[in-house]
């Protein structure tokens, strides 16, 4: 089942619908959706190494554009921004976020949005702390663009070898991802 799986997800991503479902899913992970735009984003630069950049540029400005949609919720739907924190798991309330951005600022959206952990908790947060729009959006810009420009560099040049020795263990590299993954979430939750 882990194998046909596999063939599905590398079909997919070598298929004319791709970019367009990579834009949604980099878009709604910004803002509302848990699953992050890499598991499309690593599968396509390995089906078409020579559009990585293009991947990575429709990742940059769709998650952008979804992270407006999360900072629009937190600002003016502050109950639904605090539900979707909540869900996730991280339902500190206004006044904590407020205090987190009072801090930490420009910091944190920085450094959160080169990181696995969902972006929609930083979008959000600043939506509801009130952050300024205009910085909130170029840091998102230069956080998620290097990101994702890093993400795709990385798989062009050393994917196909890395998707050999993927394909060799496959069922050992997704209790990995998993285990990592759940720790992901974990460590999140603890902090």
């Amino acid at each position: 089942m882990l194998r046909k799986t596999y063939d599905w997800v590398m079909n997919l991503a070598a298929s004319r619908h791709a970019p367009a479902s990579l834009a949604a899913v980099s878009f709604a992970e910004s803002s509302f959706f848990p699953i992050p735009p890499d598991v499309m984003l690593a599968p396509m630069v390995l089906a078409r190494p020579e559009r990585a950049y293009v991947y990575a540029t429709i990742c940059t400005v769709a998650s952008v554009l979804g992270g407006m949609l999360g900072y629009t919720i937190g600002h003016f739907l502050g109950p639904v921004g605090e539900w979707l924190l909540m869900v996730t798991g991280n339902s500190g309330g206004q006044a904590a976020f407020e205090a987190w951005f009072a801090q930490w600022g420009l910091w944190v959206i920085l450094i959160k949005g080169l990181t696995p952990i969902p972006y929609k908790l930083v979008t959000i947060s600043a939506g509801l702390a009130d952050f300024s729009f205009f910085t909130f959006v170029w840091a998102s810009v230069v956080t998620r663009g290097a990101r994702f420009f890093l993400a795709a560099t990385l798989i062009k040049y050393f994917g196909p070898a890395v998707r050999e020795e993927v394909e060799k263990r496959l069922t050992l590299y997704t209790v990995i991802g998993l285990v990592v993954l759940v720790g992901g979430f974990v460590a999140l939750k603890l902090l």
